[in-house]
């Protein structure tokens, strides 16, 4: 052998990097795919650019299904005519006979009250919320796909009931990127491991440093990044190490003859996770708020000291430059939160957990000047019928008629959009698909969902398929 030519220390030096080649190729292996991101802000032809009114989404998930007629949409006819039966078809009832059914109408345990110059009709589920009746935008003509929890919490999330496509927070990640270097662009707080689990804040086809970065999760009270610190080792030789693999990466990085996408986003994302270990914790940390802060998002009380820590970690997220933030309400039971089929007195207990907190995050984003670029979005997978489910106590699921609420963001304050007919049954009026919604929200970030694309096995991809448009009558 002639040492000139192979010396142990190239041997060393070759074989390490070849190591290294090997386990990029093999982290690497699931990204395979062409991107082709098309000018997200660019509308056809002689459209004009996108003018964002908003920079930043927070997103209060209320999993399981918010019944829309207790709590934002009014519906005195429900009294009137409480313990009637009626036919309706029912989606899954449909689903196992093909005929609709009669069921008894039940009206709201729930009194409803005007609040705000606007006069908008709110339960006493919400009092704390309903006093920012005039921040906010109610859309009543909600209707979506899927009837079971798992479907639509998928569609709600990603655009489809089935199959694996990037989620809402993904998207809207990789057509603006990130404000903040030193955190990821997209969060989720305290997310269910049931219903999609990591599909709802995964970025399935997209490159993986679009992926959501999972905060805690629905069944702890402990709100922290998984193997943010590593204690055990001293930060010197964290620094060390960091620097040796960064100097590898890059090394392999420039032996690729083309630009390498997937190495790069690679890379991108360990430097990412190093400098969160730098900046995170203090975002994390809630021990610099003032006594009146943690007081107002109701953090010293047991009801509502986990949502209340969860929507005030979202502010600092979003002071911060964090792009999409998702605050989950759930659990990871079999039956999510707000999934009352036979106990509808139960949504008591879930309001009272999250009324002070959804309150105070509105009235600290107004307070620091935030809501007028920050898109506060209220919602469920779906809604629930107006009738006893079995002619018992609680309602079923029910995609055909539901509201959200929107504040902020460029939205109407105090307005209503759409309506469902008599019973809160099914959207008739002012009709709002999911994907519309995805649509509009898209567009008051800038983004155009139609250019916004992605190419994967042979052809673009959209958040909302060929389907979606924007809703414009919401807009201010």
């Amino acid at each position: 052998m002639n040492d000139s030519t192979f010396s142990r220390r190239h041997m060393l030096r070759t074989t390490a990097c070849g190591f290294g080649s090997m386990a990029a190729s093999a982290i690497l292996a699931q990204t395979r795919a062409s991107a082709k991101s098309h000018q997200a802000n660019a509308g056809s032809g002689d459209a004009s650019p996108l003018v964002p009114k908003a920079k930043r989404i927070i997103f209060l998930f209320m999993q399981g299904g918010v019944s829309q007629v207790d709590s934002f949409d009014y519906k005195p006819l429900l009294s009137e005519h409480d313990g009637k039966s009626y036919e309706f078809d029912d989606a899954r009832q449909l689903a196992r006979s093909g005929k609709g059914r009669e069921f008894r109408l039940m009206q709201s345990p729930w009194k409803f009250n005007q609040y705000g110059d606007s006069g908008r009709w709110v339960s006493d589920l919400f009092p704390e919320t309903a006093r920012h009746a005039d921040d906010m935008c109610l859309l009543h003509g909600m209707h979506t796909e899927g009837v079971a929890h798992g479907p639509a919490t998928l569609f709600l999330h990603c655009g489809s009931t089935n199959f694996i496509r990037p989620s809402f927070g993904s998207w809207l990640l990789y057509g603006l990127g990130s404000e903040n270097e030193n955190l990821p662009g997209f969060i989720s707080i305290a997310p269910s491991i049931g219903n999609g689990g990591a599909r709802n804040y995964g970025s399935a086809f997209l490159p993986p440093r679009y992926q959501g970065t999972k905060v805690g999760s629905a069944s702890s009270s402990v709100m922290t990044i998984d193997s943010l610190t590593r204690n055990h080792i001293p930060p010197r030789l964290q620094q060390e190490q960091f620097e040796l693999l960064n100097r590898l990466n890059h090394q392999q990085y420039a032996q690729r003859p083309l630009q390498d996408t997937e190495l790069d986003a690679a890379i991108k994302s360990h430097e990412l996770a190093w400098r969160m270990q730098q900046f995170a914790p203090e975002t994390l940390d809630l021990s610099d708020e003032t006594a009146e802060t943690i007081e107002m998002y109701g953090i010293n009380a047991p009801e509502t000291k986990r949502y209340g820590a969860r929507c005030l970690m979202a502010r600092r997220m979003c002071e911060a430059g964090v792009r999409f933030v998702q605050v989950n309400y759930g659990d990871d039971s079999a039956n999510p939160a707000w999934d009352q089929h036979s106990n509808l007195p139960k949504h008591a207990t879930h309001a009272r957990a999250v009324d002070k907190p959804i309150a105070a995050l509105l009235t600290d984003l107004k307070q620091r000047g935030l809501l007028e670029d920050t898109i506060v979005w209220w919602g469920s997978e779906f809604g629930r019928t107006p009738y006893a489910q079995d002619n018992g106590t609680g309602r079923d699921h029910n995609p055909r008629g539901f509201t959200v609420w929107l504040a902020g963001g460029g939205f109407r304050g105090g307005h209503a959009h759409g309506e469902t007919d008599e019973f809160g049954f099914r959207s008739i009026a002012g009709r709002v698909h999911m994907h519309d919604l995805h649509a509009t929200l898209l567009h008051q970030l800038g983004l155009d969902h139609k250019q916004l694309t992605f190419e994967h096995a042979g052809r673009d991809f959209r958040l909302t398929d060929v389907h979606g448009k924007v809703v414009t009558d919401v807009l201010a």
